[in-house]
């Protein structure tokens, strides 16, 4: 059996190889990091509560729970939401000043808890952000997805 007769020029083609596709995906991450950063903005409060309120909102989070709600400019919401994406979904309603900005983030006050969740707010795309609790990394998130439709989550629970 032939063996290459030149090892120089044997492993000259996959090394040449190689580092032209490590170069190709050097460039290909560094373009997806680059957009990434371009498309993920922090919102500030005031540019989140005019990107937010009054419109409808279909949400997916990390552990699976999803749903549609809607944030009012009195700081209540109303939701309706399925806890782990299985079982029944249920409608909640949040009352006024639940929502209100403390310095550069929202924050949530919740009957039993006793302490008031943060959230950083991240614009995503045209119509979409990312929420994620303050102080855990990115761990505990929420990604939104604007939904056009003239119906608030209110008027659809009253049918």
């Amino acid at each position: 059996m032939l063996l290459a007769t030149n090892p120089l020029v044997a492993a000259e083609k996959p090394l040449g190889g190689g580092i032209q596709m490590i170069m190709r995906v050097t460039i290909l991450v560094a373009s997806l990091l680059a957009s990434a950063q371009a498309i993920a903005e922090p919102m500030g409060p005031e540019v989140a509560q005019r990107f937010v309120t009054g419109k409808l909102f279909a949400f997916n989070c990390v552990d699976g729970t999803r749903g549609l709600g809607q944030i009012y400019t009195d700081g209540s919401a109303m939701a309706t939401i399925q806890v782990s994406g299985s079982g029944p979904s249920r409608t909640l309603g949040f009352p006024p000043g639940t929502l209100k900005v403390k310095g550069e983030a929202v924050c949530a006050t919740l009957k039993g808890l006793s302490f008031e969740p943060c959230f950083n707010l991240n614009r995503t795309g045209e119509q979409s952000f990312r929420g994620s609790l303050t102080g855990l990394g990115g761990f505990a998130y929420c990604d939104f997805v604007r939904r056009v439709s003239s119906a608030s989550v209110k008027e659809q629970q009253a049918h």
